[in-house]
């Protein structure tokens, strides 16, 4: 064997069966774009296990040709929809400061609608109390010896028909009750005649309203 034989073992035959660094790429075919590429780069990042590489060294130039354009269209296809996806994230990230910001006005509104009918419904307790005041006042000012009991008991009559409408309740245990501590508050221990720790008798009954207790009832408390 020759020199020249032996240099043409090592280097492989011309027909592009030898190293694919040592292709010329200017002699693919028609349409597929190869020039500025850099191969080996190709190939060594878009497979790692070498399968890629095994293959290209069996190929001719026109199937590197078409192996090039296959990655070069993945690439493009691959930014692509990066570029959609991100573009998507983009969009549901404002979706969702928009949400917030609406949810945060809407929080507002209701707070401020329930402070408005929080107020609307004092006034419209306070207007029904001015009734009873005037008629206080005009028993208040009746002559001395006039009997005015009638008119304190209507007014008290009317006092209580206003808190009725209002939900409210009042707490007045009878004697002989067993206390109560969320409803009672006890003020003395005395002699009774009821049982040892029953109510003896009631000095101011409570209120309640919606299953919540305003006031207690002041009681005392039979001694043991």
């Amino acid at each position: 064997m020759t020199e020249q034989d032996a240099a043409e073992d090592e280097t492989g035959p011309e027909n592009g069966s030898g190293n694919a660094a040592d292709i010329d790429l200017e002699e693919a075919p028609d349409g597929v774009e190869t020039d500025e590429i850099d191969l080996e780069d190709v190939v060594g990042d878009t497979d790692p296990a070498g399968e890629l590489v095994e293959r290209v060294s069996d190929a001719d130039d026109e199937d590197i040709a078409r192996e090039l354009a296959a990655l070069r269209a993945r690439t493009e296809r691959l930014e692509t929809e990066t570029e959609s996806l991100a573009a998507e994230r983009d969009e549901l990230e404002s979706k969702l400061k928009r949400k917030q910001a609406d949810f945060k006005n809407f929080k507002k509104r209701m707070e401020k609608r329930q402070e408005e009918a929080q107020q609307r419904a004092t006034e419209d307790l306070v207007t029904r109390l001015f009734d009873v005041r005037d008629n206080l006042k005009r028993a208040l000012e009746q002559d001395e010896d006039a009997d005015i009991r009638d008119g304190v008991e209507a007014t008290l009559r009317q006092f209580d028909d206003v808190l009725d409408a209002e939900g409210v309740e009042v707490i007045d245990p009878e004697p002989g009750q067993e206390v109560d501590p969320t409803q009672h508050q006890v003020l003395a221990r005395v002699e009774s005649d009821e049982e040892a720790g029953a109510i003896a008798d009631v000095h101011r009954p409570g209120y309640e309203m919606a299953e919540k207790v305003l006031r207690e009832a002041q009681v005392t408390v039979s001694e043991e």
